[in-house]
């Protein structure tokens, strides 16, 4: 009997011990709406769902932007006057470089840029670029504090967003959108830019800000909305993706501009059955003419790369140095043809 009782009371002494335990470590409870929650002082409610942190670790590296361009608005007294042009601009680096939209600063006497901390300093234009509208800043300070950034991070359609920038100069604003289009083009006067879509609004002053995704990574540089007078559009913005803004800003930096392949020629559409583009008009002295090629060619390889998309082959001649042959393998009137063309460089 002794020994029932000697289990018995190890038994006992068991559940009281995980008793205690559940109560003083609520973490260890399983299931919700349990008998030990009448042990709580009152009802958890669940976390809010916030961006406060992805905000909190971005912010601090998107700068306000003042541009004072001198005007002479008056024939005959001569007087110049001094134009403001509002924007935003993103540190990229600790040494002081930052990227802004071109627009923002073009014909800039004086850049003034200010960070959230509220200092201020004179910013050096590096260089710019008009095809896809960047331009890089340089100031003189250390120790700034940078945008986060993965340079292999991937947007997709669907991916919530939000546009950090100046609007109107009310100070930092934050608004949250989503992603609704990856590689949106025939919005620029170029067919190598390919915005990012999105309907996180930005206004006036918001321009070269940053658009972040939930985890404060950096994903593009604001850069405009769409507007049209005739249409009432609503909810659409856009924005350079990251990996084109480093490249380019990487260029920049190095080489004071962008130099990029040219061939010289329109596209009109990618021909699926075909694998390959359709050329339009083709540019008189240009590289695509010299080389042999003429419009209606269908070019299905460049370089031994077979041929997805438009963009794709832009792409591929953009990033090769001018002055390097590539072969292009085309069908004509039914007929395979290569043909060795040299690169040229892109017209500034």
């Amino acid at each position: 009997m002794s020994y029932f009782k000697y289990i018995f009371r190890a038994i006992s002494y068991g559940v009281m011990a995980g008793v205690v335990a559940l109560i003083l470590f609520p973490q260890l409870r399983g299931d919700e709406g349990s008998f030990f929650d009448l042990f709580d002082p009152e009802p958890k409610k669940p976390a809010p769902l916030s961006y406060a942190q992805a905000v909190k670790v971005a912010s601090p590296a998107v700068v306000n932007l003042y541009s004072h361009e001198i005007i002479n608005s008056n024939r005959v007294t001569r007087r110049n006057t001094i134009s403001t042009k509002l924007g935003s601009g993103v540190i990229m680096d600790s040494q002081g470089f930052i990227v802004t939209n071109y627009h923002v600063i073009r014909n800039a006497a004086q850049i003034i840029v200010l960070l959230q901390s509220g200092e201020d300093y004179a910013a050096e234009l590096i260089g710019y670029d008009l095809v896809t509208d960047l331009a890089v800043l340089k100031v003189d300070a250390v120790n700034l504090p940078v945008i986060p950034q993965e340079l292999n991070m991937e947007p997709y359609v669907g991916d919530v967003v939000l546009a950090i920038g100046n609007p109107l100069n009310l100070g930092q604003t934050v608004t949250q959108g989503i992603i609704s289009a990856v590689g949106r083009s025939g919005l620029s006067a170029t067919s190598h830019l390919e915005f990012l879509q999105m309907d996180a609004a930005i206004n006036e002053g918001n321009s070269g800000g940053a658009l972040i995704n939930s985890n404060g990574d950096l994903v593009g540089i604001n850069s405009r909305k769409v507007d049209k007078e005739e249409l009432n559009v609503q909810g659409i913005f856009l924005a350079v993706p990251y990996k084109l803004v480093y490249k380019v800003m990487t260029e920049i930096i190095e080489n004071g501009r962008v130099v990029r392949g040219w061939l010289g020629i329109s596209t009109i559409e990618y021909i699926e059955n075909a694998k390959g583009f359709l050329i339009g008009d083709v540019v008189v002295n240009g590289p695509a003419q010299k080389g042999g090629l003429l419009k209606g060619d269908i070019v299905h390889t460049i370089d031994g790369v077979e041929i997805t998309s438009i963009a794709q082959a832009l792409d591929i001649v953009a990033e090769t140095r001018p002055g390097t042959v590539l072969n292009f393998e085309v069908y004509r009137s039914n007929t395979n043809k290569s043909l060795a063309v040299t690169i040229g460089a892109f017209p500034i």
